[in-house]
Formats: structure tokens, sequence, C-alpha cells
């Protein structure tokens, strides 16, 4: 906590004081990385995309709000004029969305370096999706889980013939470590059983952290050039509280506006392990101001990882099994 408030820097050099142009300052792009980024029309994610486009990474966004996405991708030109942004749409809470983004963009024919799992919601009332699908689980675990299944191999392709390392970044929170074991059953958070807002969101950002490690295990023994790490940007006042906007909310805020962290300190974490050639092999591993941190004992649960995978697998399976859903790797087996 002292750290924390106090901005000292860790191990990396930085802290979380330290802003997303700070720790990409150094990086003098020598490659053309393209990397993709969901949920960038607003807060980490629009600052995320406007950062890496200024060090030179061709971005591709995807976006759920195109209207918004087009005011971004001119926001950051005005910044940066040679800055290629591609724009696509997708919401993934919708499988079928988020399948028609991945064919969409395998056809623009882009080597993908660097995939940021960055788009989440937080649902105060239960909701379903299209697929009848808990929204915060669908949204924030399951539609990302599919998009990097989809996406693995030509991860792996353009690490294969560039030589650069591919990375994957899963965008979790501490809440992560308020999900009890208990609770934590793939059916019950698929249905929604028992909703509870927090509990859901906690629930998904576990689940990310879960990915992590299961899949940066499966790389590891495929020796695949790609690695996969969760980070945690902080507390920033973002679009993800818009359904708890209100005079409490808001004075709350105003009370621990002191604690909270800028949107460019928030984006410096997920910037940092995009492009640091410090973290070059890392690999899942979770990160909170720019340095690698302790997740929760349930979080580090290998078999519960492993049953998280597992469950994930059989259920898209099952249920696009008349649709092709992407990677043939066998890191997916």
């Amino acid at each position: 906590t002292i750290r924390y408030l106090a901005g000292i820097a860790g191990p990396s050099g930085f802290g979380s004081n330290s802003t997303a142009e700070q720790v990409t300052q150094q990086y003098s792009p020598s490659n053309n990385l393209t990397a993709l980024i969901t949920g960038a029309t607003s807060g980490i994610g629009a600052e995320t995309a406007r950062v890496l486009a200024k060090r030179g990474v061709r971005v591709v966004i995807g976006a759920r709000d195109m209207k918004k996405a087009i005011k971004i991708r001119e926001k950051i030109q005005e910044e940066s004029p040679y800055a290629e942004i591609t724009l696509l749409e997708i919401d993934l809470s919708s499988l079928a969305s988020v399948r028609r983004f991945c064919s969409e963009f395998l056809a623009l024919e882009l080597p993908l370096n660097i995939l940021i799992n960055n788009a989440g919601v937080y649902s105060h009332n239960l909701e379903v999706t299209e697929e009848k699908i808990e929204m915060t689980f669908a949204t924030n675990y399951l539609g990302n889980f599919l998009l990097t299944k989809m996406l693995l191999d030509k991860m792996i392709d353009a690490s294969n013939k560039t030589n650069i390392q591919g990375r994957i970044i899963n965008v979790s929170s501490a809440v992560h470590s308020w999900a009890k074991r208990t609770c934590f059953c793939f059916k019950d958070m698929f249905n929604g059983k028992n909703y509870n807002g927090t509990r859901a969101y906690a629930q998904s950002k576990l689940a990310m952290i879960l990915h992590v490690k299961e899949m940066a295990r499966r790389l590891k023994v495929k020796n695949a050039r790609v690695t996969i790490n969760a980070v945690h940007p902080g507390i920033v006042k973002t679009e993800i509280i818009r359904a708890h906007k209100g005079l409490i909310t808001d004075f709350l805020f105003f009370i621990a506006s002191k604690l909270l962290k800028t949107i460019s300190q928030g984006a410096s974490t997920t910037c940092y392990v995009a492009l640091s050639q410090k973290i070059e092999g890392v690999s899942g591993k979770y990160f909170v101001d720019c340095n690698e941190s302790d997740c929760s004992s349930l979080a580090n649960d290998e078999l519960e990882a492993k049953k998280l995978w597992n469950n994930t697998n059989t259920f898209l399976h099952k249920h696009l099994r008349h649709a092709p859903i992407g990677s043939s790797s066998s890191i997916f087996s």
C-alpha cells in the first residue's frame, strides 16, 4: 500500500504513478508490429491504442460501438498522422459476433503480434446474451477465450515468420481475489445462478487469470513462441462502472480521488507487458503497476485452471459443433 501511494518504482523501474507513455518511451519499433485491442473505444483501452500507435504499432480496434471507434481513430491520428488504425466490429458477449470478427480479421491478412483482451463489462442486474449465457461471464471471459482460440494459429504463424515473440494480455483485476472457491462453478457462472453483480465480475476476472495460467503451460509444452500474461490496471474511473453512476458513486470517487489512477497510469501495465523487452519470454504471470505480482491462491490452482479450460472447451465444441471455431493447434485439444 505504501509503495502504491508513494509511487515507488519496483524492479521494472516503474510503479503506480508511471504512465503508458513513460513505460514505452524506450521502445523503438524496428519491426512492423500489429496489435489487436478489444474495448478500445474509451478509458484504458483507448489510451492503450493511442500509445501503441504513437510507438509505431499498427493497431486493430475491435469495438462494439463503431461510432465511438471512428472518433477514437480520428483522435489518435490527429496526434499520430501516420498511425495505421483498422476498425472492426465485435460484441464479445456474442459467440457469433466473435466468429464473424475473426473471419473479417483473418481476411485482412495482417500479422498478429499482440492480442490485448481488454474489453469488459459490469452488470449490476442479471442479464443474459442472445445465446442465453450470463452477460458478465460471456463478455469478460468466454468471448475472450474464443477470440484467443480462433486467432492463436495466426499469432504462432506470425512469430515463426518474423522471429518476434507473440504476446497475449488478459486485462484482469485485483478483484479476482474476492471470488470464493465454493462459488466458482462453471455451470452456475454460465447460467447466472444466484446472481450477484460484484461476485460475477470477480469470478470473470479470476477466470481470465486461470485462462492465462493454463494456456501458458500449454504454450510452453508446445514450444510456441507466444506468451500470455494477466494485468491488473489499478482502480480507474472508467465506463466499466457506468451502471453505477449516481450521486453516491460520484461522491465516493471524489473522496477516493487521491487513490485512483489516471487513465494513462491505468494503461501503463498493459503497454509495459505488450512492448517491454525486459519480459521477453515471461509467461503465465500476473502484473500490477508494471511489475510481477502475486495473485490469489485460487488463481494459482493448476487443477482449477485445467478444469475451467476443459469445461470451456467442451462447451464451445458442443455449442459451435456446426461451425469452425478456429485454432487447429493441439494447445486447445
